[in-house]
């Protein structure tokens, strides 16, 4: 939220300034990347803009994330002793699906919500590491969930089609897994 009231205020100001200022505009504040993350300012707000978006339906978002992956990994589905043998007909209205989706997508919007605090980032994400790590998933999956969670952001968001959009998710949810992939080393190391 703060990113966004910096950006908005940032643009603002460079309007008023071309408007004050008999029509010079005023160059934009470099696009230097967060040492921690990698994103941009720009790149950050538009992950934090277009999450806002997905928030409203967090729900349904995070159960068609889970059927597409468990469409496009069927395996995947075993992992889940509560819904394992579910028939997928049945998976959409399955209130143990809705559970763990909604659990992954608040700690996503954690972890949108948290681009701007490195620390209490990096330690959101060594603990899902940690926990995935001691259910032994393998990080090949998590490259599968990308693709997916990118394919589900395309079509539900457009993000396709802005020039930082496909980028900006990217480069964010590579941040998450080398994280992620950190804690569930740690666990498989002990």
């Amino acid at each position: 939220m703060f990113q966004i009231q910096i950006s908005f205020g940032i643009r603002m100001g460079a309007l008023l300034s071309f408007l004050w200022g008999g029509g010079k505009a005023t160059p934009a504040l470099p696009e230097v990347p967060d040492p921690v993350t990698g994103l941009t300012p720009r790149e950050k707000d538009f992950v934090v803009t277009t999450w806002g978006s997905v928030r409203k339906d967090i729900t349904n978002n995070g159960v068609q994330l889970f059927l597409r992956f468990f469409d496009k990994l069927p395996a995947a589905q075993k992992r889940f002793s509560s819904f394992a043998d579910l028939p997928r007909d049945e998976l959409a209205t399955s209130k143990r699906l809705k559970a763990h989706a909604n659990s992954v997508m608040y700690s996503i919007d954690s972890i949108v919500c948290n681009l701007d605090d490195p620390e209490v980032l990096e330690e959101m994400l060594l603990k899902i590491g940690n926990n995935h790590g001691r259910h032994k998933v393998p990080e090949d999956e998590f490259r599968v969930l990308k693709d997916v969670l990118m394919q589900l952001l395309r079509d539900a968001l457009d993000i396709h089609k802005s020039p930082v959009g496909e980028q900006a998710w990217s480069k964010a949810i590579d941040v998450m897994y080398k994280s992620i992939f950190k804690g569930m080393a740690e666990t498989r190391d002990k």
